[in-house]
């Protein structure tokens, strides 16, 4: 079994390029998930859409082909040759591809290191997936561990003692252009994680803030958790011009503001088109200054160095982390094995005992005791054998050792034969 994953993210693929990858509401995902596990290559699957990555994480039996396949399959959707797609990914496999996904969950793989909407985009890819039946047990693994790792990053390192995202970096922006944000009127739409967030930056800013999205009560149920005012739907193309300030988020698959609804003002606009693929298709002047995810990447270079020393401590824990992750799947390997060899002890136990019983060296009536006495016996003699296999799964030799203990275990590798087990004893 390998794990394997192929990443595009905010540091190899443009927006351009993200936009053509992503998979930005269920059906699609679904679909996609589906159609990555019909490989015979592939088991499990789980896929990480974000507006700065796009991350296939599977569990494969054979790398060459889980990757071809996989590179198939996105060529198809994002109309690319394969031969570019492979140039922008990067490509990480077993321990490589474990200490990748440690790290997205840990924010050190993020635009914003010590970002907090990470994790739960991860774990929310997950249950989906798991739900949907598209992965089980061995990406359950990686992923409780990867989960583990961050709670660790997170206690202790201050990496994320001031949680930003980039919604709060948009809003920082924003400021950084207009001295004052009160009374200006603003619109937010959509309703996810991130334009909550900007709500409530926007509205502590004294904002005049109204929230837009297709479904209008998760609207109005956004807006009275932020005490913001709603904006039904489908007035948007009258009123878009109306707004100083736009941010948007939504999953739409296609652009919700273009050239033809933007009208000319006589005062500045300030938008921020935050999703992936973008909302916003706009071309002409007409006064508006617009802002994708990709623009905020000079704020976040700016701010890096601040998190520099504590990402150094959490690469370690990242690094321990993968170690540990390791030697603990090495003891589920060596447990079954430990298993078949006490199975297969006692099983002879039992049989030597039914013998001596047999041929009337022991009394009938204490056959259970001597049962018992074989396999105490046998129990204290392979104590120490075990318990030296389990240490040995993290050295070096570990697959030698369990290969040979896996023959020795095996039924099919008993070659010896029936008449003279117990031989010694029918000698008496």
């Amino acid at each position: 079994m390998h794990y394997l994953i192929v990443s595009f993210s905010h540091k190899n693929a443009p927006l351009e390029v993200r936009e053509k990858l992503t998979y930005p509401n269920e059906l699609s995902k679904d679909g996609c998930l589906v159609r990555l596990n019909n490989s015979e290559a592939i088991n499990e699957t789980i896929l990480i859409s974000t507006c700065n990555r796009m991350e296939i994480f599977c569990s494969c039996n054979n790398i060459a082909v889980a990757k071809k396949h996989i590179f198939t399959m996105l060529s198809e959707r994002a109309g690319m040759s394969i031969g570019e797609l492979e140039d922008r990914a990067d490509i990480y496999d077993d321990s490589s591809a474990i200490h990748h996904l440690f790290s997205v969950a840990s924010s050190l793989d993020s635009m914003i290191v010590g970002e907090t909407q990470i994790a739960g985009q991860l774990k929310d890819a997950f249950r989906f997936s798991h739900d949907k039946g598209h992965c089980n047990s061995k990406i359950a693994r990686a992923m409780r561990a990867a989960f583990k790792c961050a709670a660790k990053v997170r206690n202790v390192t201050d990496i994320s003692s001031k949680p930003v995202s980039i919604a709060s970096v948009a809003v920082s922006k924003l400021k950084s252009v207009l001295c004052c944000l009160e009374k200006r009127k603003t619109l937010i739409i959509g309703v996810g994680e991130m334009s909550e967030i900007t709500a409530k930056h926007m509205v502590s800013s004294g904002a005049d803030v109204y929230i837009t999205n297709r479904t209008r009560h998760k609207a109005e149920d956004l807006a009275k958790v932020c005490e913001a005012k709603v904006l039904d739907f489908s007035e948007l193309a009258n009123v878009v011009n109306e707004f100083e300030i736009i941010f948007t988020a939504t999953s739409s698959n296609t652009p919700i503001i273009t050239d033809e609804i933007i009208k000319p003002c006589d005062f500045d606009r300030y938008w921020f088109d935050l999703a992936v693929p973008r909302d916003i298709s706009y071309s002409n002047d007409n006064k508006v200054n617009l802002y994708v995810v990709d623009d905020l990447k000079s704020i976040v270079n700016e701010n890096k160095g601040l998190r520099e020393d504590e990402a150094r401590k959490a690469h370690g824990i990242v690094g321990r982390s993968v170690v540990d992750f390791f030697e603990w799947l090495d003891t589920l390997n060596i447990e079954p094995m430990i298993k078949d060899i006490y199975i297969k002890a006692y099983k002879s136990a039992e049989i030597e005992a039914s013998r001596a019983i047999n041929n009337g060296y022991i009394p009938k009536k204490y056959e259970q005791e001597v049962k018992k006495l074989a396999e105490q016996t046998l129990k204290r003699f392979l104590h120490d054998m075990t318990k030296k296999m389990r240490e040995v799964t993290h050295e070096p030799k570990a697959d030698s050792i369990s290969g040979m203990m896996q023959m020795l275990a095996s039924n099919e590798n008993d070659s010896i034969p029936d008449r003279f087990k117990g031989e010694k004893l029918n000698e008496k």
